[in-house]
């Protein structure tokens, strides 16, 4: 049974609409966002041209590894450019690493995931992030396992 696609696809017409702006501000905040604790820069090789491709996502990092899902499922320009390419690059924390890119679609492996590295991709601050891991945890692993289910989760593991 393949699960419905999330509400979140139907607005993305709207994301891809701004998403020059949206590169605008990601380049003048660039400095900031590249240290930011639950951020990532990934980027992928474009599917079509080979050229790179940018993009700000929220994220979990555990060592070696970051976790990301895709918000707007398989419509999103990056998972497709995954889907063609798994080697990324990536900043994070202040550091750019070269990693690969591992698209998770099993049902019980993205729930796996998430309960070991959780967190909250709507909201990546702090405060947030500390209490998800934190007292919050039950409440979030319950809301991460339905927010997941319809959604591809990416597990990159950095070289």
């Amino acid at each position: 049974m393949t699960p419905r696609e999330p509400f979140a696809v139907r607005l993305h017409g709207f994301a891809r609409a701004i998403r020059r702006p949206q590169a605008a501000l990601v380049s003048f905040l660039r400095k900031g966002l590249e240290r930011a604790p639950h951020w990532v820069l990934l980027t992928t090789r474009g599917r079509k041209t080979g050229l790179p491709r940018e993009v700000l996502l929220p994220c979990a990092r555990d060592g070696d590894r970051v976790l990301v899902i895709s918000t707007y499922a398989r419509r999103s320009a990056w998972i497709k450019n995954l889907e063609a390419c798994a080697d990324v690059r990536l900043t994070a924390g202040g550091v750019t690493r070269d990693g690969t890119a591992e698209i998770v679609d099993d049902l019980a492996r993205k729930h796996e995931l998430v309960e070991e590295m959780p967190f909250i991709p709507l909201a990546p601050s702090l405060w947030l992030q500390a209490a998800v891991r934190g007292p919050l945890r039950p409440l979030a692993l319950s809301w991460l396992r339905r927010w997941v289910t319809p959604r591809p989760v990416v597990l990159i593991r950095l070289r």
